[in-house]
């Protein structure tokens, strides 16, 4: 199933069943969620789109591979209701050899994949190590079927005369016991959105905003200064926000946003906003 819904000026987004938006990303075989077009094109490049969630259970993060389509029956242009399953997990691999199946290998990756997002001051260094050592061994990042698997289920609520696209998680499928933490991802395409601007006036363009920090402003946006478009968060009670952007090649192209919060958390609901700029 796909829906389209024209916004303004330009502006429509898009979201897909089952959709590979472009396989020439290891997200290809993730599910995204709302894709910004601006002027015909897709914006999302390897992003996973607005309003995605994602699980960890402890060390492990699980991504969604599936999700069911369902446009309320009242109100089939402004309202959905999205049940994710979640059942994808972030593997490496060599061509030809299929996945790498070793803990050590693995347990590396995520101790330096939270050290480059933790430690700003060492996070070009330690950048630098990774793609040398994926260059030196041939590895490449891909998404398998993991041994575990649920459901989320959220519904969106689209205003297009405002732009805004309103996100609220259900509750309709308890969150199982082992999750330590529920991100909901809200990023497009890193070529595009090359700048950051929040409500404290801090304004980072390309490099400078690095991969995964936290903002502490009341709200916060991404700007395409090509596109002269731009999508922007708030904050929300009880969740952490945090902003990041990737370039690297052909692997990681994407900027945005993700809350994080607790499973404990008993509602959870944030508003995107999408403006054409001057």
């Amino acid at each position: 199933m796909k829906i389209e819904l024209s916004l303004s000026e330009g502006i429509s987004l898009q979201i897909v069943a089952g959709a590979n938006h472009d396989a020439s990303y290891p997200t290809g075989k993730m599910q995204k969620g709302w894709v910004l077009f601006c002027d015909g094109q897709d914006l999302s490049e390897e992003a996973v789109g607005f309003g995605v969630p994602i699980l960890k259970r402890g060390l492990q993060t699980v991504f969604p591979g599936e999700v069911e389509l369902h446009p309320d029956a009242v109100n089939p242009q402004s309202k959905l209701t999205a049940r994710y399953k979640l059942d994808l997990e972030e593997k490496i691999a060599r061509p030809g050899s299929g996945s790498i199946n070793n803990r050590l290998v693995y347990a590396s990756k995520n101790m330096l994949a939270g050290m480059i997002r933790g430690l700003p001051v060492v996070r070009r260094l330690l950048t630098n190590t990774s793609n040398l050592l994926r260059s030196t061994f041939g590895w490449q990042t891909t998404y398998e079927p993991a041994r575990y698997s649920t459901y989320v289920t959220l519904t969106y609520t689209v205003d297009a005369g405002a732009c805004t696209i309103l996100t609220e998680l259900m509750r309709v499928d308890s969150i199982p016991d082992g999750i330590t933490e529920i991100i909901l991802m809200n990023e497009q395409g890193a070529h595009h959105f090359d700048l950051y601007q929040d409500a404290e006036g801090v304004m980072l363009h390309g490099d400078e905003i690095g991969c995964w920090n936290e903002v502490t402003a009341a709200h916060a946006a991404f700007m395409s200064s090509s596109k002269h478009i731009s999508f922007s968060l708030p904050q929300v009670k009880g969740a952490r926000l945090f902003l990041g952007r990737e370039l690297i090649g052909s692997r990681l192209a994407w900027s945005g946003f993700g809350y994080t919060f607790p499973p404990s958390l008993n509602q959870f609901r944030y508003e995107v906003t999408i403006k054409r700029l001057p």
